[in-house]
């Protein structure tokens, strides 16, 4: 399983719930969900749920938090085991960024993803083979398509 590019937790919310004044990444989000060869991880899709249900005003129902995971399950999506838990310690002692951070680009290094999309990591930082995106920067990033094989 390989894929060009790695959604972080960020850009799936900002495409299921957003605020009147978030309709620019809301639009890109889901832009980048139709348009990129995209894998995912278990770990995403956990954050996901979380946020989508618990920390917004007017949050999705449980019931539709889980209709957009089986939406995305459609999609690569790496377990988390230990091998991942160990290399995502890794990264992050390697980098000096939180564990779930180093979680989040192990993942990606795993589906062998060479583009990370993210807004909680520095722009255009490399991390071994993996290079993070914020799709949210101006100016708008190109982004990866998706193959049609």
């Amino acid at each position: 399983m390989s894929v060009e590019a790695f959604l972080d937790t960020n850009v799936l919310v900002y495409a299921a719930v957003s605020g009147d004044g978030e309709a620019t990444k809301r639009h890109r989000s889901l832009e980048l969900i139709e348009t990129v060869d995209f894998g995912l991880s278990a770990q995403v899709l956990q954050e996901f749920y979380v946020t989508v249900v618990r920390k917004f005003e007017v949050p999705l129902s449980p019931e539709r938090a889980l209709e957009w995971i089986e939406e995305l399950e459609t999609f690569p999506c790496l377990p988390v085991d230990s091998s991942v838990v160990k290399v995502g310690a890794e990264v992050s002692q390697r980098y000096r960024v939180s564990y779930w951070d180093g979680a989040i680009i192990a993942a990606a290094m795993a589906l062998g993803a060479h583009t990370l999309y993210s807004e909680d990591l520095n722009h255009d930082q490399l991390y071994g083979e993996v290079r993070v995106c914020n799709p949210f920067a101006e100016p708008q990033p190109t982004t990866v398509p998706r193959s049609t094989d």
